[in-house]
């Protein structure tokens, strides 16, 4: 079990705090952040999460440092922590989007000294333990990679890649959770203007993307084997499935992905 020191307490911050304490690899946790209400929220939810506004005595003892901050404040904080830092003995994550391995590197440096490094991407449902964990990492054993892999795994879903597959994998998992959502409410829309109550529609939609989710994965199959097996010829759902793309949703969906990427 690694004790584990998070840096921000905002909605990725608190949501890796609270996550951590419903798995069974974080031994202590504690929390930095100016914000004295985020922090008290905190331990109202678990009372063993430990709190200061102090970031540098925060991250001493730590075994993984964990910064879950806006990346125009990486700079800032990195200049507040690095001498507490212990780079022989501690894992170095920054979840903050677009702050490059290098960058963190050239932050972090101290008289040629660099510390292991992991970039970790995440998504909001973190806060249910059902995020897209995006992993790439710098200096790393594979023994660490495995141990940050099986952390973030309780969180979740892991996936180690290198770092150039870091933006893409944000376009499709922590952009894209919000593309869904927004499939969700256009689904619901078009539920109403059929006649269905919102909530009921919401409801029918979100089982249905379950179904189609437990379905791709007990398979193990390819969306469009599922596709066929309920595409009668001449029926409705061809009907509906052709008028969408004679409305561009696959094109809308793939430039959509494509214009969210970090260049």
């Amino acid at each position: 079990m690694k004790n584990i020191a998070i840096i921000g307490a905002g909605n990725m911050g608190g949501a890796i705090a609270r996550g951590l304490t419903q798995g069974s690899l974080a031994g202590k946790i504690s929390v930095s952040d100016i914000n004295e209400d985020a922090l008290r929220n905190l331990q109202n939810f678990n009372n063993n999460i430990e709190v200061t506004t102090d970031n540098s005595a925060n991250v001493k003892g730590a075994d993984i440092v964990i910064l879950a901050v806006k990346p125009w404040l990486v700079s800032q904080i990195i200049s507040q922590i690095k001498d507490s830092l212990d780079y022989k003995n501690q894992i170095f994550i920054s979840i903050a989007a677009g702050v490059s391995i290098a960058d963190l590197q050239n932050l972090l440096d101290k008289d040629g000294e660099k510390p292991v490094i992991f970039r970790i991407i995440p998504n909001t449902a973190i806060d249910v333990l059902q995020s897209v964990n995006t992993i790439a990492s710098c200096g790393a054993t594979k023994e660490q990679e495995n141990e940050i892999v099986e952390i973030f795994g309780e969180l979740g879903k892991a996936f180690l890649v290198p770092e150039n597959q870091l933006n893409a994998m944000m376009s499709l998992s922590s952009c894209g959770i919000a593309y869904a959502f927004r499939y969700i409410r256009a689904a619901m829309e078009g539920g109403v203007e059929m006649g269905i109550y919102p909530n009921v529609a919401k409801d029918v939609v979100i089982q249905t993307l379950r179904g189609a989710i437990d379905l791709l994965e007990t398979n193990d199959s390819h969306p469009e084997i599922e596709i066929d097996k309920v595409t009668t010829p001449g029926g409705i759902t061809i009907k509906g499935l052709n008028e969408m793309e004679a409305n561009g949703f696959t094109n809308s969906v793939i430039k959509g992905l494509k214009a969210s990427l970090i260049k």
